[in-house]
């Protein structure tokens, strides 16, 4: 492809710096560990739906957030009672209601008293659940003042935002009959996404690996033959940096860590709609370049049904400021950059997350194809350093932001839009509440280098499939994200650091069944990722130099 594999490592570098390390399902319960909490006030936040109906016909539907105090809230939307809505009188129910109520949910605003000062006023009335419209968009966390003593109140209390009571208002002031329900639905245990998501990781890094893996091969097998041909057994210097791979060093591994935490509290800093529209170009240009890379090396290299591209694929063309092209890379590349062009400006409609999983996928296999880690040593300060970085971000910074900046950053917050493009997704087909299930690019990338690592060794060393590494360290991958969606799960959505688990499991395994097997040292210290050394004659010239060399002794 000429000189676009340059770019492409390139992009692939600027992608490793901008993925996000996070699984995320969207949290419906929120435990508030700074809320003041007692007998009568241990409710955890739960959001709640409020389904809208105006004259028998349902018309709308927002969602609001359950108060740290009142009854546990139906879960079933059949068994919700659908109940009439009448405004307050004064409407901040601070006082008790000049209108007569006879279990209808009252509507009341927020302010001038507490909120179990109008919970207690409302049932005390008569209303059958207390609905408080906030003043501004966001909801608010409706807790106990400490010095409240009167905390047994029997009817179900939920905020809405601004906009909901303006509408309700609105319909209301039209004498329409409204009326609404209140339910906050438990989300599935096991969503068909997540189970989709861990495929599409694994299958990911699987094909990755085996490119990776039949790259090497041929490039040791390149190189063996140069070697027998050379009188001295060594490349040149142009020879040996002509490969457009990067091998990780120990100093950019850790270096790598402290730019992508710089670049996420930018993103945080900078997050807006303009930024997010400057990270689309970005993905834009990495998707084309990773979907380019991967049609070209299928359609030229891989199947035998594909054999007659191979003419396009061996003839070059010159081309300004790239470089020679191949005629089959000029042929397919139109195709490509209407792909993340159509992604782009369809990126909102519902039916996007396809595209962008498309080329998020060939991003991440033409990334792990270009970027590798050349031993276990690097590999395990690099999935070290990024599980601290991991951590950090989605826990520890709550410290100093009051937000989990990863968790921020992955869904977009105050950007406009839903979530930055770095990310895989698909939506969570059988969920109440709607949403995606999304895992980052680095829980793929950064385990996937160390799993590619792995199946190079097996490949360069002729190991078979269970008596080499890879077998082992996919599954360990494959059961650390599974463990990762259960954490999900069991937190109520609550973002996870996927490589809090993955990293534990992919490299405790590769390390123990390395030092059972005595191989660990050789693991270790290896260079050029599995048997080919840089700058040093293969095996072969070695054994021949040694042999020569004792001769002219004796």
């Amino acid at each position: 492809m000429g000189k676009l594999p340059n770019m492409e490592a390139l992009l692939g570098c600027f992608v490793l710096l901008l993925q996000s390390y996070v699984v995320l399902a969207g949290d419906i319960v929120h435990q508030d560990v700074n809320g003041p909490r007692r007998p009568g006030c241990d409710n955890n936040f739960v959001l709640v739906k409020v389904p809208i109906w105006i004259d028998g016909k349902e018309e709308m539907e927002f969602v609001g957030v359950g108060a740290r105090f009142g009854p546990t809230l139906e879960s079933k939307e059949r068994r919700a009672n659908q109940t009439t809505v009448a405004f307050a009188e004064p409407l901040d129910c601070c006082e008790k209601p000049r209108n007569k109520l006879t279990g209808e949910a009252i509507l009341v605003y927020r302010g001038n008293c507490s909120f179990v000062t109008k919970a207690n006023v409302a049932e005390d009335a008569g209303a059958s659940a207390l609905i408080i419209i906030n003043n501004q968009t966001e909801l608010l966390k409706m807790v106990c003042d400490e010095n409240e003593t009167d905390l047994r109140i029997n009817i179900p209390v939920v905020m809405l935002p601004q906009d909901a009571g303006q509408s309700l208002n609105q319909s209301m002031s039209k004498n329409s009959h409204v009326s609404i329900q209140i339910y906050s639905p438990k989300r599935p245990l096991v969503d068909v996404a997540e189970v989709f998501l861990w495929l599409m990781a694994v299958c990911t890094i699987l094909c990755a690996s085996y490119w990776s893996a039949w790259s090497a091969r041929e490039a040791a097998a390149e190189l063996e033959k140069l070697l027998k041909d050379d009188s001295d057994g060594y490349f040149t210097k142009d020879e040996r940096h002509s490969s457009a791979v990067i091998d990780i060093s120990t100093t950019s591994a850790i270096a790598f860590v402290v730019i992508a935490s710089c670049f996420l509290v930018m993103l945080y800093k900078l997050m807006s709609h303009v930024f997010i529209e400057i990270l689309v170009v970005v993905f834009c240009l990495g998707g084309f370049e990773g979907l380019l890379t991967c049609l070209v090396a299928l359609l030229s290299r891989f199947g035998y049904s594909f054999r007659w591209f191979e003419p396009a694929a061996e003839s070059y063309i010159e081309v300004p400021f790239l470089g020679p092209v191949s005629y089959l890379t000029l042929a397919i590349a139109p195709f490509c950059a209407a792909a993340a062009v159509l992604w782009a400006v369809f990126r909102t409609f519902p039916f996007a997350w396809i595209g962008q999983d498309i080329l998020g996928i060939a991003l991440i296999i033409t990334v792990l194809q270009i970027v590798r880690v050349p031993n276990l040593k690097v590999g395990t300060l690099l999935l070290s350093c990024a599980l601290l970085y991991d951590i950090f971000w989605v826990f520890v910074s709550k410290w100093w932001f009051h937000k989990s900046v990863m968790i921020v950053v992955a869904r977009g917050d105050g950007s406009g839009e839903d979530g930055i493009p770095m990310l895989l997704k698909i939506p969570r087909l059988f969920d109440p509440w709607g949403g995606y299930s999304i895992i980052g690019f680095g829980d793929i990338i950064l385990p996937g280098l160390v799993v590619a690592f792995s199946l190079r060794h097996d490949f360069l060393s002729r190991m078979g499939l269970k008596s080499g590494y890879f077998l082992w360290a996919m599954l360990a991958y494959g059961f650390g994200l599974l463990v990762t969606y259960v954490a999900l799960n069991l937190m109520d959505g609550h973002g996870q650091p996927a490589l809090l688990y993955i990293v534990p499991f992919t490299l405790g395994t590769l390390i123990t069944l390395a030092k059972k097997r005595g191989e660990l040292s050789h693991l270790w210290n290896m260079r050029g990722g599995g048997g080919v050394v840089s700058g040093e004659p293969c095996l072969h010239v070695r054994l021949e130099q040694e042999e020569q060399n004792s001769k002219v002794k004796s």
